[in-house]
């Protein structure tokens, strides 16, 4: 007779059943994916400069290249040579942690035309200097490379424009490049009716050395994900050096709680030539801790940005998306799983 689950022998063997059936579906879901590590895109259209453009004269534009980030990097790049009249002539430099092949071969083949180069960023030049922010993507030692652009781009760039990940670009890229610096090493709208107090903590203004780094200056917040940059002047002012001093600032006194952006505002805040807001439409992501929808600000717009938690392509694939987030989506290169399926 075949014992119960209730008998000592019976509650033996049931168990033991549970136990191999639990290591079954265990195996089952460690089991390696077939699915790629690295997104596929689909390829790019070719993209031909316009007959009146230069034949010299590069645009540099430089951006970090995440895995995590692939996919807004892949859009970003897009809406630029799309936008712009003279695409050929736009050359972009990414900054990479650690050479990733499986990533270099996906951008070779959705743009098999652009002009790119990798330079790589040494995490451990920062990763003792960095202190806990409010959002665990802001610590990571990525984030600071814009730092350090400087340091890793080859002696003949000169100017560049520093873009995040997060961002469309629905003008001509020229147009920022044109952007005349006078003596200030960056460019980048201001937004002086945000209150500039918050982005220290109580500690730093409250201290008269401190908070008298400002004196003199009529400090405004920028976004440092849009900036135009002369490379040749931050390099002859070791501005990497002024940055890394607050960060050990940072470390021993915990003046601020927002990454990588409080060093350049305490180093840049009113001293940077001021552009059109209509180059950083940024925000699209909501705050940095709950990342809820936006509008978009009245005005024309050249650029979009979601900063913040909230990125679009997320927001898409949970079908969760913000009105916004349906602008970004022209651009989007990913092939989906469907898409798979169709082909």
């Amino acid at each position: 007779m075949a014992s119960s689950p209730s008998s000592p022998f019976g509650l033996l063997t049931f168990f033991s059943f549970i136990l191999l059936v639990s290591a079954i579906r265990i195996d089952i879901i460690r089991k390696p994916s077939s699915s790629p590590a690295v997104p596929k895109f689909r390829e790019a259209p070719a993209f031909r400069n316009a007959d009146d453009c230069p034949p010299s004269g590069h645009v540099d534009i430089v951006m970090t290249l995440d895995a995590n980030y692939l996919r807004g990097t892949m859009a970003a790049v897009l809406s630029m040579l799309q936008h712009t009249s003279c695409p050929e002539s736009v050359r972009f430099h990414f900054l990479a942690a650690r050479p990733e092949p499986e990533i270099l071969s996906s951008i070779r083949s959705t743009f098999p035309y652009l002009d790119f180069r990798v330079h790589r960023f040494e995490s451990r030049r920062v990763r003792g200097k960095i202190s806990r922010s409010i959002r665990q993507a802001l610590d990571q030692p990525l984030n600071y490379a814009r730092f350090y652009l400087a340091d890793m781009l080859p002696a003949d760039v000169r100017r560049v424009i520093y873009l995040d990940s997060d961002v469309i670009v629905v003008d001509d890229v020229r147009q920022l490049w044109e952007v005349e610096l006078g003596d200030k090493v960056v460019a980048a709208p201001e937004y002086c009716h945000a209150n500039f107090t918050k982005y220290f903590t109580e500690s730093f203004w409250s201290d008269p050395e401190l908070a008298g780094t400002f004196k003199g200056r009529r400090p405004c917040y920028f976004n440092t994900g849009v900036m135009v940059m002369d490379v040749k002047k931050w390099r002859e002012g070791e501005y990497t050096k002024r940055m890394e001093e607050w960060m050990v600032v940072q470390k021993h006194r915990r003046i601020y709680h927002l990454g990588s952006l409080p060093p350049f505002l305490l180093v840049l805040a009113g001293e940077i030539k001021a552009v059109d807001h209509r180059w950083n439409q940024h925000g699209l992501g909501g705050d940095n801790m709950e990342g809820k929808c936006r509008h978009l600000h009245p005005g024309p717009i050249s650029l979009l940005h979601w900063s913040g938690k909230g990125k679009p392509w997320l927001r898409l694939d949970s079908r969760k998306p913000c009105a916004v987030d349906h602008l970004w989506a022209p651009y989007d290169l990913y092939k989906s799983s469907s898409v798979f399926l169709e082909e």
